[in-house]
C-alpha cells in the first residue's frame, strides 16, 4: 500500500515544522528516507524530527561520520547520511539493523538503499524551486502503517 501528499514549504521554519509533525507520528522501528538536491533542506527536516522527538543535542549533518545516534529523546534517533556510500553493502556495514527495531532511523540520500532496512517507510522528496527558501516536499508512504499516518502529518 502506498500513498502520497505534497506539502508547500515557503521557509526553512516550515521545513523544520514539517519535521516536528513527522516526529509526532513516528513509532519505534520507523525509517524515514530523505532525498533531494544539495541545499534542499534534508538536514533542516531531520533537525525538526529530532526536535519533535525531544533530542536536546544539536542535530547536524552526519556527512563525515556517516551516522549519529541521539539517545536523549522519547525514542533513540539514528541520523544517517548515505551520500558517500557506494551501495547497500556499505550501508549494511554500519550495522543499522541492530538499532532499527527500537529507534527512529532517518537517512539522508537514502533512496534505493534504506528502503531495504524496512518494508514500511516514509520517503520524503524535497525540491527547491528557485533561489529563495521555497521548497516542496512530497511524502510518499510505503506500507499501511505510514499510509494511515499521512493525514496526521498533513494537519
Amino acid at each position: 500500500m502506498t500513498g502520497e501528499i505534497t506539502v508547500s514549504l515557503p521557509t526553512a521554519n516550515d521545513t523544520w515544522d514539517l519535521g516536528r509533525r513527522i516526529a509526532a507520528a513516528i513509532r519505534p522501528g520507523d525509517v524515514v528516507v530523505l532525498t533531494g538536491p544539495l541545499g534542499a533542506g534534508k538536514t533542516v527536516l531531520a533537525q525538526g524530527i529530532g526536535a519533535g522527538l525531544g533530542v536536546l543535542s544539536g542535530v547536524i549533518s552526519p556527512t563525515f561520520v556517516l551516522a549519529r545516534v541521539h539517545r536523549e529523546g522519547r525514542l533513540p534517533f539514528v541520523h544517517v547520511d548515505a551520500y558517500r556510500l557506494a551501495g547497500f553493502a556499505e550501508l549494511d556495514d554500519l550495522d543499522l539493523d541492530s538499532d532499527v527495531a527500537d529507534s527512529v532511523t532517518v537517512i539522508e540520500w537514502g533512496e534505493g538503499l534504506a528502503d531495504r532496512l524496512a518494508s514500511e517507510h516514509l520517503h520524503v522528496l524535497i525540491d527547491r524551486s528557485g533561489l529563495d527558501e521555497r521548497r516542496t516536499a512530497v511524502l510518499h508512504a510505503n506500507g499501511a502503517g505510514w499510509l494511515r499516518r499521512l493525514d496526521e502529518i498533513n494537519r
